[in-house]
């Protein structure tokens, strides 16, 4: 009803469903679950009902990403450095969400007049300094499927590119608990059976050498991740732990390797890459849908691992 009534405060919405609503000829509760096939009858106004229903302007956004793929149910887009997936308190039209809107809307594929409740929205989510693969549904039945899928962790493979401190000899599995200070926007990671991370969060992963590099006299991991959990930070915080920070990782990173990260390369943050999804259950089973490397990711790359790069390409 919130979605339907956009124009209606939250306490408006119980008054009507204490006094104006029925299911199936019943009085329901808020917390009524409708099924298919089940009536719902509003009994209002028509005036108030189109006022409450009216449509404020969809914001939309210049269009700053790529798409990886499309069909009829899925968007699938490379996010840019520096973009919002969703906005926050301090930016709310520029987020990728609200460029993704505009260019549905341009292509005719979204025409909001025509829906009551769906609006097509993002079901994974990347940090602002994080390019990638992000998953939208086009369509209600999409979306959902997606966000369950996502949600059991099962169904969807995400994988991730990065540059780390140091040699990584071997696939390394990394499974921890970590604890997040909101306050300080970090998260603290525990090993999986100690009592100071038992009110922690699982956070697993697998770490995957691709090719070695020595630049300067450091020498650096260029690293598949497979991510089995999406914890904040998780990437970030769970190598750092292992001794093999990202490069440029201001947050948890090594001061003095940052710095020679940035007079080097230009880097005040950390390199990281949300490149590969592989589906193995739904409506895209079978698919793998990757994405082409930032420019900054390749020059570095470029400068640290010469020739010996994964397939040959960057």
């Amino acid at each position: 009803m919130r979605k339907y009534y956009p124009n209606a405060s939250l306490s408006h919405i119980y008054k009507m469903i204490r006094k104006d609503v029925k299911i199936n000829g019943v009085r329901g509760r808020e917390d009524s679950i409708l099924s298919e096939g089940d009536e719902l009858r509003i009994y209002i106004d028509e005036s108030e009902s189109r006022r409450l229903a009216e449509k404020t302007k969809r914001i939309t956004a210049k269009k700053r990403f790529a798409v990886a793929y499309e069909d009829e149910d899925c968007l699938i887009v490379e996010k840019p450095f520096g973009l919002l997936t969703h906005g926050d308190g301090k930016e709310k039209k520029n987020t990728l969400a609200n460029q993704v809107l505009g260019y549905l809307i341009e292509k005719g594929d979204y025409v909001p007049d025509r829906e009551n409740t769906f609006v097509p929205a993002p079901a994974n989510r990347l940090d602002r300094n994080t390019t990638g693969l992000v998953i939208f549904g086009k369509t209600s039945s999409a979306l959902k499927e997606f966000n369950s899928l996502l949600k059991e962790r099962d169904g969807v493979e995400k994988y991730y590119m990065t540059i780390l401190h140091g040699r990584l000899d071997s696939d390394m599995e990394l499974v921890n608990m970590v604890l997040k200070d909101d306050g300080k926007n970090m998260v603290t990671v525990y090993e999986e059976d100690s009592e100071e991370g038992s009110g922690g969060k699982l956070a697993k992963m697998l770490v995957r050498p691709l090719s070695w590099g020595e630049h300067e006299g450091e020498q650096y991991t260029l690293a598949e991740i497979r991510l089995f959990t999406g914890r904040t930070h998780q990437i970030r915080a769970q190598m750092a732990n292992a001794g093999h920070p990202l490069v440029g990782d201001r947050k948890y990173g090594n001061d003095k390797s940052n710095a020679r990260s940035e007079k080097e390369w230009g880097l005040s943050t950390q390199l990281l890459h949300g490149y590969k999804l592989r589906f193995t259950k739904g409506i895209m089973e079978g698919k793998v849908i990757t994405a082409s490397m930032p420019k900054r990711f390749k020059a570095v790359s470029k400068e640290i691992f010469k020739g010996n790069l994964i397939d040959g390409k960057f």
